[in-house]
């Protein structure tokens, strides 16, 4: 175990409220990880459709390649999630929070069981570092559906025949994740890498609140713009999300908001979005956050 690995692993976790951190190579192998230690060919997951291109990709193409497939559910329609889901069906909540990060939202006191980052974006905070982090609640209990999650509460013949709930308790995922994965696969890079992430993970309180605030202030500018037709940003008070916002996130949005151009009906609304990013000069066009 590598000590400053350690560190990283044990603050974030901490920040979340869970027991335990896992850092990994990216977000998307904290997301791919978290997934193939408990699911397997058969089974299924539930998702929100509103998803970041690459999850999108892992989830409608990757992951049904290997027998795991997904249904999409409208991020809006709570009633299809069922809020009580854990409880009810025994099935584990992941929740991706890397835009909000635990600085704004703490996804395991609603309910998740598991919660996934990708350090790369606020956590790190400089463009610097790529690398991803799994963060258990240890408030599910894996061991009462054992037929649900066979990864870990049957022997694993490439470990000596452990059964990981068993041998490890509420700590069995991880170390599940750490064994089957990381050790074939890929873990975090070596220094400097999780130094930087945790040198951006110490001013992540600051940021996030200069984030929120002139996130806000933009939007409200766009809101009241003559050539712009909507904004999309759950802090404002108009936004239909703006009650869940005040529920989840303390009434902030994190620094995230999309807007249309107003256009005539012989204008093509794509165009003109298109147009009106080539002519901006301050601001850069890039594919990451």
């Amino acid at each position: 175990m590598n000590p400053t690995i350690a560190v990283l692993e044990e603050r974030v976790a901490a920040m979340e409220g869970g027991i335990v951190g896992l850092a990994v190579a990216s977000g998307m192998s904290a997301i791919t990880y978290a997934i193939q230690c408990i699911c397997t060919v058969g089974d299924n997951i539930v998702s929100t459709s509103q998803l970041y291109g690459g999850t999108y990709n892992l989830f409608a193409h990757a992951l049904p390649n290997q027998g795991i497939e997904t249904h999409m559910i409208a991020n809006d329609d709570f009633a299809g999630f069922e809020a009580e889901i854990r409880t009810k069906h025994g099935v584990p909540l992941i929740v991706y929070n890397t835009v909000a990060t635990p600085f704004l939202c703490r996804p395991i006191e609603h309910g998740a069981a598991i919660v996934v980052h990708s350090l790369t974006k606020y956590i790190g905070g400089h463009g610097t570092s790529i690398g991803g982090i799994i963060v258990d609640s240890g408030q599910f209990y894996w061991v009462a559906n054992k037929e649900r999650f066979p990864v870990l509460n049957q022997p694993d013949p490439s470990y000596h025949g452990v059964v990981y709930t068993n041998a490890l308790g509420q700590l069995s995922i991880l170390v599940a994740a750490e064994l089957r994965h990381l050790e074939t696969l890929v873990p975090l890079s070596t220094l400097p890498i999780h130094l930087y992430i945790l040198t951006g993970l110490e001013t992540l309180g600051l940021r996030m609140e200069r984030h929120c605030e002139n996130a806000e202030k933009l939007a409200e500018y766009l809101n009241h713009h003559l050539k712009v037709s909507w904004v999309n940003y759950a802090a404002l008070a108009d936004s239909p999300y703006n009650a869940t916002c005040k529920i989840i996130t303390s009434g902030k949005a994190s620094g995230i908001l999309s807007f249309g151009i107003k256009v005539s009906h012989k204008v093509d609304s794509k165009v003109a979005g298109v147009q009106f990013i080539d002519a901006l000069q301050m601001i850069l066009r890039l594919v990451k956050i």
